[in-house]
């Protein structure tokens, strides 16, 4: 979950399940079917250690009086790994003992702020295919398995170290994803970003990394002994997983450098990130190369794990407002990005009905590039090239120098999307503008103080306000 506390549950399978099976394409496909409300259910409260014991025999050998587990033994906290994802996901894997066990909650919450990031940034059905670059997945090659688990994506999984190399490739065996996840060894003086092993046909929907989070081995001993408990995972990482100079804003700072040039061949860069302070350096730097779409979020596990998460991108599309500003606006506001969401007006429930009506004849009367209004769900989309509910659009069009607009398609570039909705609830109804694409946020107040003062008026019509939906 992002921006809120997440604690960790147990697992969902009934008492006594067996283990499920795989089939030739990867995970059971009845685990396959569970939709999107059973993944963000997973890991709200704390995993009931005793119910996981009963369920998995190798799990049961780690367990303590009182159904407690030992987070010193990097042979336990292996164990568990293996065991949530085994029950929640049906993934199986195989870790070395010298390299990152991962928590699986923490890893579970970046791919679902991804998902979320991916299906509000598409005029598309949410749970589109997409391809994705997962920069240093990793012995347990964990954020491709989860993330081919939940969505029928594809990955490119990359690294630079051998033998994490060895065990993400048998991992992609052993859940038989070698369709959909390629393993690709690096060099350290190789991109980061390997669109060079990708054809010039295929868009990256993302990239996604953990980088490493340490400046120094001197720094990642320092900070590992005022932690209250042994790390979850770093007990057990070698070196070359968790240091690099510069740490993470290095390796994040790498990856943007290249992204400049790159720019669309990615629609969204992505990395979770272990320091808030590397958040605000990382903000800081998007600002001075003037890339405006971007979203940041907090990951909150439990009672004390936090991390972070930062993305960018060069294309229009906006995501939603609690994927781009996943944090508190105290004490964080200086570096959120722009809202995407206004509140425009608000009316009595019972004047719902002539509100739509109000609104879908206010979009047919502009030269929108599209707009399509659906009644039942009481929302409608709209695109346009330029402001053509301002004056300027106005006398243009009087003079005769607009240019009449159809549908967009290839030849026309729309710089304005936006989505209308009508929420109704028990007290009031409320029209809510949602900013979709574009980069110039002056267009989307001026859209939105246009809406505000011709649906300000209260609704007149007799016969609307008897189509008024109940609330």
């Amino acid at each position: 979950m992002t921006g809120s506390k997440r604690k960790m549950s147990g697992d969902e399978p009934q008492l006594g399940e067996a283990p499920a099976k795989h089939s030739a394409d990867g995970p059971q496909k009845t685990r396959r079917e569970k939709g999107d409300a059973y993944y963000r259910e997973l890991f709200q409260t704390e995993p009931d250690f005793r119910d996981l014991a009963r369920r998995r025999p190798d799990f049961a050998a780690f367990i303590k009086a009182k159904g407690q587990l030992d987070f010193t033994d990097p042979a336990a906290v292996m164990q568990l790994t293996k065991t949530l994802l085994d029950v929640n996901f049906d993934l199986r894997i195989e870790l070395p003992a010298d390299r990152l066990c991962p928590p699986v909650p923490n890893r579970h919450n970046y791919i679902l702020w991804l998902k979320d990031l991916m299906d509000t940034t598409s005029y598309d059905q949410p749970g589109r295919g997409l391809c994705g670059i997962d920069i240093g997945t990793g012995a347990s090659c964990i954020y491709s398995l989860l993330g081919c688990a939940q969505r029928p994506w594809s990955f490119i999984s990359t690294d630079i170290d051998e033998k994490s190399l060895s065990y993400a490739a048998k991992n992609v065996k052993l859940n038989h994803l070698e369709s959909r996840i390629t393993v690709v060894a690096r060099k350290k003086t190789d991109p980061l970003v390997c669109v060079d092993v990708i054809a010039d046909s295929t868009q990256v929907g993302f990239v996604m990394t953990n980088p490493p989070f340490y400046e120094s081995e001197e720094e990642l001993w320092t900070l590992a002994k005022k932690k209250s408990r042994p790390p979850y995972s770093a007990c057990t990482g070698a070196p070359v997983e968790m240091v690099c100079e510069g740490g993470e804003v290095a390796f994040v700072g790498r990856i943007l450098t290249e992204s400049l040039q790159l720019r669309d061949r990615v629609q969204w860069y992505t990395s979770m990130l272990g320091k808030v302070s590397s958040l605000e350096v990382l903000v800081e730097r998007l600002r001075k190369e003037g890339i405006d779409n971007y979203a940041v979020t907090e990951f909150i596990q439990g009672n004390k794990t936090r991390r972070w998460a930062i993305a960018w991108s060069f294309a229009p599309m906006r995501p939603a407002e609690h994927v781009a500003r996943g944090m508190q606006a105290v004490p964080w506001r200086k570096i959120l990005p722009q809202t995407v969401e206004m509140d425009v007006v608000t009316s009595k429930p019972g004047e719902a009905g002539m509100l739509a009506t109000n609104i879908d004849s206010l979009m047919q009367s502009l030269d929108l590039a599209s707009w399509t209004w659906d009644k039942p769900r009481l929302q409608g989309i709209g695109r346009a090239r330029e402001k053509v509910w301002g004056r300027a659009w106005r006398r243009r069009k009087q003079r005769g120098e607009t240019i009449i607009q159809g549908a967009c398609g290839v030849s026309v570039t729309c710089t304005f999307g936006f989505s209308i909705t009508l929420r109704i609830g028990l007290a009031e109804a409320v029209v809510v503008c949602r900013w979709l694409e574009g980069h110039d946020f002056p267009t989307f107040e001026s859209f939105n103080g246009f809406l505000k003062s011709r649906l300000a008026a209260k609704p007149t019509s007799q016969a609307a306000a008897k189509e008024a939906p109940e609330s």
